[in-house]
């Protein structure tokens, strides 16, 4: 007789928020790497080598336990997706060691509006009016972290914002490829292809970490795994459209993290741009929710 784990919506809601609090610690992680607290500030593209590196080692250990069903990938979708999603992590990175992470988060969940944009050639996906509106209301909440007036414009917050392009992107080309390959082996291909090309632009930017800094990056990446683990098995058990308004979570955890290590503290622009943009991105759940009752 087999026996099934049913998970509950509070079940879910408890690991969208975990995941939340791991990736969160990543990201202040990650400043804390490029800072001088530990040894000499390490560049970006290294902080996210040493984050595929760990991430792929414990993907790969993890491997025999879970036993996935490997079929034929697709490793040109496999390539580019993974080369946006180095792409967005290196451009996050770099824009959390320079503005609050709490602004570089708040920007990176633009993300759905980008792949929204995507979506519509590659998946050939229907737009409504609805959102349109979402995602300009989302870029509107951008600007305003991006401050372009004189004298308090942010050319940090612009890589933050091409972050978000970039994993727009790649939350397209994942959900082409979860169509036709398993969860598990995406992962690991990924973090095995994010590896190989992390590791080249070390050539150029290689500095030898310190003890601690090793530590750091082995924490940014098993945290990593864990939190996209955790966001797995929440979307186990509950719909995508239900779960996604408590990942915003991961706004309140960067900002304790961040005025915990750094003492860094949102001002209001901060408050008001991140609000507008989790509104837009709120409003593009909406056309989804509603499908989901037609379908139940």
């Amino acid at each position: 007789m087999k026996s099934t784990i049913r998970q509950t919506p509070i079940r879910s809601i408890i690991f969208i928020v975990i995941g939340a609090a791991f990736i969160a610690a990543c990201t202040v992680l990650a400043k804390v790497a490029q800072s001088d607290i530990f040894g000499n500030p390490l560049h970006p593209l290294q902080v996210a080598q040493g984050r595929f590196m760990f991430a792929f080692i414990a993907v790969a250990l993890a491997t025999p336990l879970i036993r996935p069903e490997f079929t034929k990938p697709n490793l040109i979708i496999h390539s580019v997706r993974t080369l946006c999603g180095y792409g967005a992590v290196s451009f996050l990175f770099a824009a959390a060691a320079i503005i609050p992470v709490s602004d570089a988060t708040a920007i990176k969940f633009l993300n759905p509006v980008f792949a929204m944009v995507f979506a519509l050639p590659i998946l050939r996906e229907k737009i409504g009016l609805m959102r349109w509106v979402a995602a300009f209301i989302g870029l509107a909440g951008s600007m305003i972290l991006i401050r372009p007036t004189e004298g308090s414009f942010e050319p940090a917050a612009l890589m933050a914002l091409i972050a978000s392009l970039s994993a727009g992107l790649e939350m397209v080309l994942i959900k082409f490829l979860t169509g036709k390959e398993g969860p598990k082996q995406i992962l690991l291909i990924n973090n095995a292809i994010g590896l190989f090309l992390s590791s080249i632009a070390l050539v150029v930017v290689w500095d030898t970490p310190t003890t601690a800094q090793w530590i750091i990056l082995a924490a940014i990446g098993f945290l990593m795994v864990i939190g996209q683990a955790c966001n797995l098995q929440a979307l186990k058990g509950a719909d995508a459209t239900f779960v996604l308004p408590f990942s915003y979570s991961t706004l309140i955890f960067v900002t304790i993290y961040d005025f915990s290590v750094f003492y860094v503290v949102p001002d209001l622009t901060s408050y008001i741009g991140a609000a507008v943009i989790i509104l837009g991105a709120l409003l593009l759940t909406v056309p989804e929710m509603r499908k989901a009752r037609l379908i139940r």
